[in-house]
């Protein structure tokens, strides 16, 4: 799961957060204000401004939170379904399917996070591209490991299918663009397949 449930017991720091981290990603970042935080968190206001100065601040912590849980979703859902190195670049889209399978997906929340942040410098923006540039250099490892040529370019193009197949998903409301995303994956990688031994 990529958010974490509240359960009774955690910190105010811990609730805001697990509060926040849902509202944002099911309504977005500039629909929800601080107060519904506050109310859903059960936390008074004081404790929220002592944790998070400003909204803004509020939104890096969710952002930078949210990019650990779902990297480590990602890595660990490929390496489950593709245990052996050669087959985790077309994995990846196995694991895009199931997530996009889920009940409560609503996109990428980090493509999100740029269209309503659309100012490049904008903290947030530049947080959740970060995240983009991390994702690729994984699959980028993954290619290296399976042996493909030019994995920098087919990194490029395996992050681009991603966004293209996350987009598509919420349009279509189906997870099926997953496969089509592979099926383009998987002829790419037929061009820049290993060089024979």
């Amino acid at each position: 799961m990529i958010t974490s449930q509240q359960t009774p017991g955690t910190t105010p720091y811990d609730r805001i957060l697990d509060v926040a981290g849902q509202l944002f990603y099911q309504n977005g970042i500039r629909a929800v204000g601080i107060d519904p935080i506050i109310a859903q968190a059960d936390v008074a206001k004081m404790t929220f401004y002592k944790h998070f100065k400003s909204k803004d601040l509020l939104v890096l912590e969710f952002l930078k939170r949210r990019d650990a849980l779902w990297r480590d979703w990602f890595e660990s859902t490929v390496q489950r379904l593709a245990p052996k190195a050669e087959n985790r670049p077309l994995a990846i889209f196995d694991a895009l399917e199931e997530r996009f399978s889920r009940p409560d997906f609503r996109g990428c929340a980090f493509i999100n996070t740029m269209v309503e942040m659309a100012d490049g410098d904008h903290a947030a923006h530049q947080a959740a591209a970060e995240h983009k540039k991390k994702v690729q250099r994984t699959i980028r490892a993954w290619l290296l490991a399976a042996g493909v040529k030019k994995p920098e370019e087919i990194s490029r193009a395996f992050l681009l299918l991603m966004d293209g197949a996350i987009v598509t998903a919420v349009r279509e409301k189906k997870p099926g663009s997953a496969k089509a995303a592979k099926k383009i994956a998987a002829a790419l990688l037929l061009k820049f397949q290993p060089e024979e031994e």
